[in-house]
């Protein structure tokens, strides 16, 4: 269980989502420290120098969604992010071939595992 767990789900533009994700990318490729805006407050991460990275791809119709999570330990002990999820070897077995796909809304994707 969550020590704390915080959720937000709101529609943006396509404009807005990318300054959301370069802030992001800004603050991780900076000095470690990212924002993330919660409505009317704030809340400062500090990322470790090694994270986890899941990317995911669902296509169901005429809805596409994209799910980004990193994930790093907030231990000094720990130089390895914490690999918990037993889905991931099936992911990974799924991900050796190669697809290709379009349809509506431009998707076009090719999988691929880096060695």
């Amino acid at each position: 269980m969550s020590d704390v767990k915080v959720q937000q789900k709101q529609t943006l533009s396509r404009q807005e989502a990318a300054r959301l994700i370069a802030a992001l990318a800004e603050g991780l490729g900076g000095d470690g420290k990212v924002t993330v805006q919660l409505g009317g407050s704030t809340l400062e991460l500090s990322v470790a120098d090694q994270v986890g990275y899941e990317l995911e791809v669902e296509v169901d119709g005429d809805q596409i969604e994209l799910e980004l999570e990193l994930k790093w330990s907030t231990s000094s002990a720990s130089a390895e992010p914490a690999d918990d999820d037993p889905d991931e070897d099936d992911r990974s077995k799924k991900a050796g071939s190669k697809r290709s796909r379009s349809g509506k809304g431009g998707v076009v994707g090719e999988e691929s595992e880096d060695v």
